[in-house]
């Protein structure tokens, strides 16, 4: 099958933060105040001591994964097991739940019309996307992942979302695994191999990679480009205007630094403007094409 513009697929899945908005600083600050207040309570109680919430600890526990995955892993990291607790737990309850559900107020609280910032080049690709006819979705970890497409002003862009909402309810596991993915292709009516994966996480593009996506696309905002590489994706760049000339005409050039120009399989010659850039990402889909 041809699929779409230039590229061999049907449909793009994006996750959220990190991707589509501008929300992943928000969701990292409210794990650090989650944590550090908690991890001070603790050491009052019980003398014991841990380190810090750090911004290591986002991307490596917490960064796309259903927000409870992300609650045990961190604090596996830090040797404290606590119970899971009710899915309704109180915030100042001390388990999975209640910790959780203690994060979660403090996002839900800065949510409002205007206050979440979309990325302009990935608002244009997913419009250039779905002109060239692909079904579009988002799929994130988040239970304010609706609230937060509607913030930023594109939830009517996509046909289909999975969110941590729809994850709880159809007992879907959460990244690393390929469940909320697959989920969002199944309601798309396509096939994973025909479907491009968009991803900002370690544990996103590791779903990506295991679902058997046709290609899974990693975005490098925080300089994570050689984990996002390790973990599987076959391209990584730092922002998703370059990839618009495979859906439509070339993106008016614009100068990038050195420093922003992660191009995961790239040839050689190291990437200086965006001539180069969409060079290079051509020479991956050929490969990827054959």
């Amino acid at each position: 099958m041809p699929g779409r513009g230039r590229l061999p697929y049907d449909a793009i899945l994006f996750d959220l933060d990190g991707v589509l908005t501008a929300t992943a600083r928000l969701h990292e600050a409210a794990w650090k105040k989650t944590f550090d207040e908690y991890l001070a309570e603790r050491a009052a109680r019980t003398g014991e001591r841990h380190a810090p919430f750090s911004p290591q600890d986002y991307a490596r526990y917490l960064d796309g994964r259903i927000r409870e995955d992300g609650v045990r892993a961190f604090l596996a990291s830090r040797g404290i097991t606590l119970p899971e607790g009710a899915p309704d737990a109180p915030p100042e309850e001390e388990s999975i739940h209640g910790l959780g559900n203690r994060k979660n107020e403090q996002i839900a609280a800065l949510i409002e019309p205007g206050s979440v910032e979309a990325f302009p080049g990935s608002v244009e690709l997913v419009d250039a996307a779905r002109d060239l006819g692909l079904a579009t979705a988002v799929v994130s970890a988040s239970t304010n992942c609706r609230p937060m497409l509607r913030a930023a002003g594109i939830e009517d862009r996509f046909q289909a979302v999975v969110d941590g909402v729809v994850a709880a309810e159809r007992g879907l596991q959460g990244k690393p695994a390929p469940d909320t993915f697959l989920e969002a292709v199944r309601m798309l009516g396509v096939p994973p191999a025909r479907a491009i994966v968009v991803e900002d996480a370690i544990a996103g593009v590791r779903a990506g990679r295991a679902g058997g996506f046709g290609l899974t696309i990693g975005i490098d905002r925080r300089g994570q480009w050689d984990d996002l590489m390790r973990a599987g994706a076959e391209l990584v760049v730092p922002d998703l205007w370059p990839l618009l000339h495979l859906f439509r005409s070339p993106h008016p050039a614009r100068k990038l630094a050195r420093n922003q120009l992660p191009v995961g399989m790239s040839p050689a010659v190291e990437p200086a403007d965006v001539t180069a850039l969409t060079r290079c990402i051509d020479w991956v889909v050929e490969r990827l094409a054959k």
